[in-house]
């Protein structure tokens, strides 16, 4: 063979070995996306559980350190809550206070259902009663049922 046959020969060789590598790089960078499956959607039936076995200790026996035996009663189970009847408020405005100088008595303006009312401590009007009261806010009661109202805003 001539030294160009042989220099060919090599050169396509070295060509096609590259070529290879080459293509073994691009398809490890550019993997190609795997084909969805679509999984069949089965009923899931539980299997029936037995029931858990409960139990309680009775610690009816002398405290090894104090010497004393246990005193402690089990606790009474409390029956279903007693759900309360909501009481609906009439419409209640705290609107201002007028102390004297000399007293300590306190009247608050109060509006209950559009009427405005002067009200000391321990008053009721229209069943609402005056528990307590400060310059920023009052206790009400109404029904046995107490509630807190906020001095209302009336600056024009």
């Amino acid at each position: 063979m001539s030294k160009n046959t042989k220099t060919y020969i090599l050169l396509g060789l070295v060509l096609v070995i590259w070529g290879i590598i080459g293509y073994k790089l691009i398809s490890a960078f550019s993997p190609d996306p795997e084909p969805v499956t679509f999984m069949e959607t089965t009923n899931f039936k539980s299997k029936n559980r037995a029931q858990k076995d409960t139990f309680s200790l009775l610690a009816n026996y002398r405290d090894p350190f104090l010497g004393t035996w246990n005193t402690s009663r089990p606790k009474k189970k409390q029956g279903a809550p007693v759900k309360k009847e909501s009481i609906e408020f009439p419409n209640i405005i705290y609107t201002g206070l007028v102390s004297g100088a000399h007293t300590k008595d306190h009247i608050y303006f109060v509006t209950i259902g559009g009427s405005q009312y002067l009200m000391k401590r321990g008053t009721q009007q229209n069943g609402v009663t005056l528990v307590s009261g400060t310059s920023k806010n009052i206790r009400v009661a109404y029904k046995g049922v107490v509630k807190t109202v906020t001095l209302a805003n009336e600056t024009p």
